[in-house]
């Protein structure tokens, strides 16, 4: 008679409790960490910088052809996503404008687009933010240049909303991003050498 072989199967040994432990400790942190990483994942995704912020305000903003036919004053604001000092306004001017909206028009005006050449010529604008203040029937009050405190902005709107004369424009310069208008490139008149039209007549 053939014996069957036996195979013996190794019998694992109990492994000792404080690697039991340190692995479920390791674990706890892992997770810890990945909620924490995710919580602040989402919270800075849902959380608007300057440029974004801008950006919404300039997509809810009123078109100037309107806001200067509704028989509202309106605060005009000239800006670019790249002006450090209006992503720093922006969210105090959020604020006002939810506070003001229903009695004042809200509008900006993007500087890096020549369609705004011509407001920005009429104004002055040279620097950013260049916030100018009209009344109902759309004249203009006063400016403001720079990056402005939300109390010296706020006491702006109120009297502008009461149709009382603004106790903070015209002389206030905060910081500002300085701004170049794009003009058209002129072509220059050519001359042959012996024009003369480049000589002074006496």
């Amino acid at each position: 008679m053939v014996e069957p072989q036996s195979n013996p199967t190794p019998v694992p040994e109990a492994a000792p409790a404080t690697s039991v432990v340190g692995n479920r400790l390791r674990n706890l942190v892992i997770a810890l960490v990945a909620i924490a990483l995710s919580v602040s994942l989402y919270l800075g995704l849902n959380t608007q910088s300057g440029t974004g912020l801008l950006a919404t305000m300039a997509d809810e903003a009123i078109p100037l052809e309107f806001a200067t036919r509704n028989s509202k004053p309106s605060l005009v604001e000239f800006y670019a996503d790249w002006c450090t000092s209006c992503q720093a306004m922006a969210p105090d001017l959020q604020e006002l404008k939810q506070a003001y909206s229903d009695r004042i028009n809200f509008v900006m005006l993007n500087v890096d687009n020549t369609k705004w050449l011509p407001e920005m010529v009429q104004y002055r604008v040279d620097g950013i933010p260049h916030f100018v203040f009209l009344d109902a029937t759309g004249n203009p009050l006063g400016q403001a240049i720079g990056e402005q405190p939300r109390s010296i902005m706020e006491e702006n709107l109120i009297a502008l909303s009461a149709g009382s004369d603004l106790p903070h424009a015209k002389a206030i310069v905060g910081q500002t991003s300085a701004v170049s208008a794009p003009v058209a490139k002129t072509t220059q008149a050519k001359t042959a050498p012996r024009s003369h039209s480049s000589q002074a007549v006496d």
